[in-house]
Order: structure tokens, then C-alpha cells, then sequence
């Protein structure tokens, strides 16, 4: 795919080759995997399911991991129009030269993207054509949705439950050593389906009278895949880090999996419990080293509940200096209200900050027990009033309607909850917004409340319609809301079995793709497949009786059935369940230590693993803040000489500022901040280069506030650049003065052959017009320059190539507009065109020579 980057809009999200990424020897391995996420590069670089994966695998000699993602519409035309197949970024192998194709099932409303990219890959769908044709990967999902993806169990051969790290390592040698041994594909799935964590669908049936049968003896059950001691486990510090900006662009460390809380609507709480927390000394090197080799501005602590991570104080304790001095903003997703201590907020203060966000759930305390939400509304105004008192001005709480004995009190408790949030503020406080966001109930596989029914969506539309009523009376409050129709079509999904495939291959064949994007989600096209299907979706909505079959009964997360029967009673009655880290088991199934009997087969010790016993809180006082540095101080001052060269070139000027950043943070080169409320790294550009554009004379000016020689600066930063950037020379400035910007820039085109004559005729056609008018499409409709205005003149370098210089002192053209104007049957990536050199109004130039 790389050779078409040239004619796509976002070219670096199918480059690859960026800083980070794991390139192998191809006549090394003896087996490739493709990651494939089923959306766009800017959320699957996201996703850190899928940077732990490619570590794991990674690591193993003679096993690579490369990624693919779902490409944007431009990128698809251009496929469809040339005949390229969708590739992986790291060495441009087809997908369906891979061994395995492996899906990330983040949440149900991919599914149809998932077949978008089998497509693109030229991939059969369906596992039995694949088998029947065979030559083809093994195609493999995992993630989440895996507990009950049955809606598209025919088209994958294996689905992989659980943790991922030891299972996908293992998939890919169990292929490899089928390969070797010439076992047959029967043979391969028959090992694996023996083997705790991967689950064959084509081994089993279902019928909705008679539930889930077995076709493979001995085969009934399958048991998730389960990582017993995460510091065991494999998790990236040189994490990959995008040239294009991911929708969460950060270092994301995972401090705990798992979670025990007990939300009964929770999913991810029942199917990775028990809670396991990565150790102090564990984590203290994985922030400090990936830090150090990313670059990153920002860090961010996950897990399902970061608020509970039982040293969470000392975590902090022992990162946040590096915080301080680097200028490195701290974000702590998934909080529970009461779970921040002062100390924690104290050492916050002092660093960059992100937004303060709160999942209450429920506004009231009846419909929180209902859900064992476990924590009162003293415990989230007490946690507002923190949050105000140590500056926060924005909060942002998440609620849930439509769930189990909701009333209409419950709904208009949100309401009277997010106003009483806004009053902890302080008198006088400015700039206050709190926020209350909103999303349908969705009953889920795996909890107690699989056999509730969802409410309708006239019933979500009528609630959010009231919400937005009580919510417009004050401006200091903002609600925003999930689409309902989203929220219908993911209950549809999450509880439907394999009768529903057809559905989403015609979903598929309509063009609904990418579902989770609000400006590409129409319901419109998926209710005329169900009714010409003679369907009615809302039938998999409906309540249903505990005692009949569901789809994923064959599938085992470790928490038994009889433990969420007794808990949706529990839940009927008002009746809340302690959290078993720091009290009693509960009996849900999962642990086998100190006695208990799992419902899993696991021969590892499955119990929980925290950094403390005990549920008092840590009295971990915030350490000392050492002397406040100057960030604005500039104790060197360069303008910094460099060329963009190779796959470099489709940077754009955004991209290439966080590029330089990140690498300068990876440097140990320190930049001064602009002063003000939002510091900036005091680093300044020359003029915009356009993407494709190489160069050996490209320049920036930045101030460092620790001194530094030039040649110290060169040594430091060229082995931190991505491919294609290398400093070439430093110029120190003295006295801060302002950096003079080049008047003439000098450009060479290199044509091909066959296009040479042209190219020439074209150059002296346009040495020979009086005026040479180019007119091209801006921001503010057609624009119109006279390029003779521009160019200083034209010069035969050698056959096929042209150098033109250029003074933008008045104006400004842009270099490939002007080429394709002078030679109009140039193609875009066809030719070759570079900045060669620059000059100044003081006679200076560069380079010298």
C-alpha cells in the first residue's frame, strides 16, 4: 500500500516507520501475524490491548506482530481503483499472505468493519470457505466482545477469551508448528480447542429450545485464557508512538486488571476479575523507562478503576517529580467518587492536568444499590468539593439510563445530582461547567442483569428529550448523550447468537461501516435488512427467563451462573455486595487459593493480587515539590539546519511539531515553555513544507533552558529522529535575537523518463509566457496568482530534472501547484520534487556548499 501514499489524504496513517515499531527479518520467522483493528489508525493506536499484544509476540524470536487498520474512504478508492490489497504497516505484507489475521472486538458495532477489511484483503468471509479453499490465514478475534461475538462465529475459526499475552504467543507457535509437521487445519483447531482460552466455533451449536451443543468430544466448555501475575507478564515501555495524532495520544500504563467492585452491568468487571495490580518497582520502571523512550507529554494510570489501585498514593509519590520537571500531564481515567485522596490532589496541583471525570452511574441511592454501585452521595459531593477546592473547573459525570427499576425520580435525579455537584464550587469561582453524560443501559452477557430486558427507543429518546429540558435552565451544566439508535443496534449484537450473521454481512454489503462514528451510524439501513429478513430487532431486546438457554452459556469468563442468578435477586431486593478484595469471598466462581474450588481449568493460583492487603487508606504524604524551575529560562538559543527525506516527507507541519517534541523529550534536550496558563515549548518553525515534498535545507528555531554545544545538541537528537529527519546543521544565535526567515527558496523536480520531454516543454513554455496564471481552490473559494511573480527562473539540471527558484518575500505558491500547473500530466507521486537550498535578503544561504 505504500506506493499509493502520494494520492491519500492522511498519508502517514499508512506509512509506518514511526518511532517505536518492531521491523523483523522476514527470512527469520516462522510465523507473521497481522493485529487488524477494525477502525481508523487515529483510535486503534489508541487501543492498549493491542500495544500489549504486539509486545508479547514481538519479544519471541522467529514470531512477529505487525498492524493493520481500517483504511479511510479516499484510501479505499484508491485500493479499489489500483487492485491493492490491504496491507501491514511494517512491512507492507497483504494480509492474506499473513499466518493469522488476528481481530481486536472492542465492542459490538465493529463487526461489519471487521468484514470491510477481511474485503479489502481480498480474505473469504466465512471460516467453512476458507477451510473448503484453504491457503488461506487462520482468522482469529479476541478482545471483549469474544465472549459472545456469536452473531459473527462463522466467520472467524478461532476466538481467543481472556488475557491475550501467553494465548496469542501460543496460537501463533501451535501454527507454526502445523506448518512444520504438516498437520492439517482440523488437526490445528482440534490442538487448540484443547488448550484453556481458545474457542473453535465451528466445534459447536446452538438451538434456542435446547441450548449449546458440543460436535468435538470432551470439548463442552470453554474456559478464558487467565495471566495470574501481571508482572510476569509482557507490557510495552517503547510503546509505538503515531506520526498522526491518536485519539488518546499518550503514554498509557495498565496498573491493575480486573475489577470487584461488583456493578452488576458491568461486563469487563465480571469477565476479567479476579483484580490483579502490576507492583510498585514494576511500575516505577515502566513510567520512568517509557517516558524516557516515547516521549510522551502525557501519562495516563489504567485499569477498569484506577481510583482503587491500593497504593495508588506511593504511585504517585514516586512519579510525580518526573512529572514536574518534564512538564508531563497526569490523566486517571475511570475514577470512583471517594477513591482521590488529599495528598494525591495535592501532588496533582503541581503538574499538568487533565479533565476530572466521575461515573455516579446512578443519581439516586435506591437504583446505586440496584446496581451495587457501592458508594453514597456524600462520597461524590465530597469528591467534588475536593476537586473544586484544588482548582479543577470542570467535572464531568457519567449515568446510565433505562437501567433495571428505573423511575422517573431516578432520571431527574441526574439533574438534581450534577446541581448539586456545581455547588461545591467555591463562591466566585469562573469558568465552572459541569457536565453529566448520558448512555442507554445496555444488558450485557456475563452479569446479572443478561436476562433484563433494554428499555425501547422511543423510552431512551423521551428521557434524553426530558433531561435536555431540565438541563437547559443552567448554563453551567452541559448534557451530552450516546445516540440511542447506537445503543439499540449494540443491545441487538450483544445478545443475539449465530442467526444473526446474515444480518451483518447484508449490514456489511449496505455500506454501514464504522457504526461507532456518530456522522457515518445510520439505523435506517440495518431496520430494512431486519424487516426484509422478516425480523424484528427488538425481539432480542426483550426480558428473558432465567431458566432458558443463552447463546454464550459455552463460554466461561470463571463467574458461574449461579453467582449472577444470585445477584440479580440481590440486586431485585436493593441488596449491595461487598467488594471480596478487602472483605469475604463472595463465591462468584473465579479464585482457587486457600481452598476454593474454580470453575475454571487453570493451573495457575487465580486470586487476587494487590500491592496492599488492607482496606485503610495509604497516609503516603505528598513528597516535597522540589525548587519551582524556571521553564521560561533560555540558556541556549539555535536555529537547527534539517532534512526530510524518505517516508518523512508526508509528515505534515502539526505532525512534524509533535514529531520534534516527543524527540527532543526522548533527547534529554530540554526546551523553554512560553509563559501563561497553557505553557508551550518555545520551538518555532520556517515556512510549511508540503506533504511530499523532501528537503536537505528545512529549519527550526527553539530556545533550551539548560546549555547545550551545538555539536552535544546533534549528537543527542539525530539517533532520537524517526526515519527520514536528520539534523544536518545548528547555527547558535546569541543575544535572542529573532530568527530571519529565507527570501528564495531553490527546488529540483525529477520526472521519469517517459514524462522527461514533456516536463521540458512544459518549463519552456512557461520561461517563455508573459504571465502564467495558476488558480486553485482555498479556505475562501478560488484564488488566483501570477506564478511569474514567484519563480526567479528555471534551469535544466540533467535529463529529466529541473531546478526553479522561487522568492516568497511578497507571496507565496505553493512548489507542487506550481509543478503540476507548468506540467499537467504529472502524476502526484510519479515524480520526485526537493528544496535543494535557501537564501537570505543578506546574501546568506544554506547549505554552504
Amino acid at each position: 500500500m505504500r506506493e499509493l501514499v502520494s494520492r491519500i489524504q492522511k498519508p502517514t496513517q499508512y506509512l509506518g516507520g514511526e518511532w517505536g515499531r518492531t521491523a523483523k527479518d522476514p527470512s527469520t520467522l516462522r510465523a507473521r501475524l497481522a493485529l487488524a483493528f477494525p477502525d481508523f489508525y487515529e483510535v486503534g493506536m489508541s487501543y492498549v490491548g493491542g500495544r500489549i499484544l504486539y509486545e508479547a509476540v514481538n519479544r519471541v524470536e522467529g514470531l512477529a506482530a505487525e498492524r493493520a487498520f481500517a483504511p479511510a474512504d479516499d484510501a479505499v478508492a484508491v485500493m479499489r481503483e489500483t487492485g491493492t490489497k490491504l496491507a501491514c504497516l511494517e512491512s507492507d505484507t497483504p494480509l492474506a499472505a499473513c499466518d493469522v489475521v488476528a481481530f481486536h472486538l472492542t465492542h459490538e458495532l465493529c463487526y461489519t468493519s471487521v468484514l470491510h477489511m477481511l474485503d479489502l484483503a481480498g480474505i473469504p468471509f466465512r471460516s467453512a470457505q476458507r477451510a473448503e479453499q484453504g491457503g488461506w490465514p487462520l482468522v482469529v478475534a479476541g478482545g471483549g466482545c469474544a465472549f459472545n461475538a456469536e452473531p459473527m462465529a462463522p466467520f472467524f475459526d478461532v476466538m481467543v477469551l481472556g488475557d491475550g499475552e501467553k494465548a496469542i504467543v501460543d496460537l501463533l507457535e501451535a501454527v507454526a508448528a502445523a506448518r512444520e509437521s504438516g498437520a492439517s487445519r482440523r488437526q490445528l483447531l482440534e490442538i487448540l480447542a484443547a488448550m484453556p482460552g481458545f474457542y473453535v466455533p465451528e466445534f459447536f451449536e446452538f438451538d434456542p429450545e435446547t441450548g449449546v451443543r458440543s460436535l468435538l468430544p470432551g470439548y463442552e466448555r470453554v474456559d478464558k485464557a487467565i495471566v495470574a501475575d501481571l508482572d510476569a507478564a509482557p507490557f510495552p515501555a517503547c510503546q509505538v508512538v503515531p506520526f498522526a495524532q491518536a485519539v488518546h495520544d499518550r503514554l498509557s500504563i495498565e496498573i491493575a486488571r480486573g475489577c470487584t467492585r461488583g456493578c452488576r452491568f458491568c461486563h469487563a468487571g465480571m469477565v476479567y476479575r479476579p483484580v490483579r495490580e502490576r507492583s510498585l518497582p514494576a511500575l516505577e520502571n515502566l513510567v520512568a523507562e517509557g517516558l524516557g523512550r516515547t516521549g510522551y507529554e502525557e501519562l495516563s494510570f489504567l485499569s477498569l478503576s484506577t481510583g482503587d489501585f491500593s497504593a495508588l498514593e506511593s504511585l504517585f509519590a514516586q512519579s510525580i517529580d518526573r512529572c514536574r520537571r518534564e512538564q508531563v500531564a497526569v490523566s486517571l481515567p475511570s475514577l470512583r467518587a471517594g477513591t482521590l485522596s488529599d495528598s494525591i490532589l495535592d501532588m496533582m496541583a503541581g503538574i499538568r492536568r487533565t479533565g476530572a471525570t466521575m461515573a455516579p452511574e446512578a443519581a439516586t441511592q435506591r437504583l446505586r444499590d440496584v446496581i451495587n454501585k457501592g458508594i453514597t452521595e456524600e462520597d461524590i459531593l465530597s469528591h467534588a468539593a475536593r476537586l473544586f477546592e484544588h482548582g479543577w473547573q470542570q467535572v464531568k459525570l457519567y449515568f446510565m439510563i433505562g437501567l433495571p427499576t428505573e423511575t422517573e425520580e431516578d432520571v431527574q435525579g441526574i439533574f438534581e445530582l450534577a446541581k448539586k455537584v456545581l455547588a461545591q464550587a467555591p463562591k466566585g469561582a469562573k469558568r465552572l461547567q459541569v457536565t453529566a453524560a448520558i448512555s442507554p443501559f445496555v444488558p450485557k452477557p456475563h452479569t446479572p442483569f443478561q436476562w433484563h430486558g433494554q428499555i425501547s427507543l422511543e423510552q431512551i429518546r423521551a428521557r434524553v428529550g426530558y433531561l435536555r429540558e431540565l438541563f437547559a435552565s443552567d448554563r453551567r451544566l452541559t448534557l451530552r448523550w450516546h445516540e440511542p439508535e447506537m445503543s439499540f443496534l449494540e443491545g441487538v449484537f450483544s445478545r443475539a447468537g449465530r442467526e444473526l450473521a446474515p444480518v451483518v454481512e447484508a449490514g456489511w454489503k449496505k455500506g454501514a461501516l464504522f457504526c461507532s462514528w456518530v456522522d457515518r451510524f445510520s439505523l435506517a439501513p440495518w431496520l430494512e435488512i431486519f424487516a426484509e429478513a422478516g425480523l424484528e430487532p427488538a425481539d432480542w431486546l426483550a426480558e428473558r427467563p432465567v431458566d432458558k438457554p443463552l447463546p454464550w452459556d459455552h463460554l466461561s469468563c470463571g463467574v458461574s451462573p449461579a453467582y449472577l442468578r444470585l445477584e440479580r435477586k440481590r440486586a431485585l431486593s436493593g441488596t449491595v455486595t461487598a467488594d471480596c478484595r478487602f472483605g469475604d469471598c463472595t463465591g462468584c466462581g473465579v479464585c482457587n487459593d486457600a481452598g476454593r474450588k474454580s470453575s475454571l481449568t487453570a493451573e495457575a493460583v487465580i486470586k487476587p493480587r494487590l500491592n496492599r492487603p488492607a482496606l485503610e487508606r495509604e497516609a503516603v504524604a505528598a513528597p516535597p515539590a522540589p525548587p519551582r524551575e524556571d521553564l521560561t529560562r533560555k540558556a541556549a538559543h539555535f536555529r537547527v539546519w534539517y532534512a526530510k527525506e524518505g517516508s518523512a516527507i508526508y509528515l505534515s507541519q502539526l505532525e512534524l511539531g509533535r514529531v520534534i517534541e516527543r524527540s527532543l523529550r526522548r533527547a534529554g534536550l530540554k526546551p523553554s515553555f512560553s509563559a501563561g496558563y497553557h505553557p508551550l515549548p518555545q520551538i518555532s518553525f520556517g515556512r510549511a513544507l508540503p506533504v511530499g515534498v523532501s528537503s536537505r535545507a528545512e529549519w527550526m528555531g527553539l530556545f533550551l533552558r539548560e546549555p547545550v554545544t551545538p555539536e552535544e545538541f546533534v549528537a543527542r537528537l539525530n539517533p532520537n529522529l524517526p526515519e527520514g529527519l536528520t539534523v544536518v546543521g545548528v547555527d547558535e544565535l546569541t543575544g535572542g535575537r529573532r530568527v530571519a526567515h529565507p527570501v528564495v527558496e531553490t527546488f529540483e523536480l525529477t520526472v521519469p523518463d517517459e514524462q522527461a520531454e514533456a516536463c521540458r516543454q512544459g518549463f519552456e513554455a512557461f520561461e517563455a509566457a508573459a504571465a502564467f496564471p495558476v488558480t486553485w481552490e482555498s479556505k475562501k473559494g478560488p484564488r488566483t496568482l501570477d506564478a511569474k511573480t514567484v519563480v526567479r527562473g528555471t534551469l535544466p539540471a540533467g535529463p529529466g530534472c529541473v531546478r526553479f527558484s522561487c522568492d516568497f518575500s511578497e507571496t507565496y505558491l505553493s512548489p507542487l501547484r506550481l509543478v503540476e500547473a507548468v506540467c499537467p500530466g504529472l502524476a502526484r507521486g510519479r515524480y520526485d520534487l526537493q528544496k535543494t537550498s535557501v537564501s537570505f535578503a543578506d546574501g546568506g544561504f544554506f547549505p554552504l556548499s
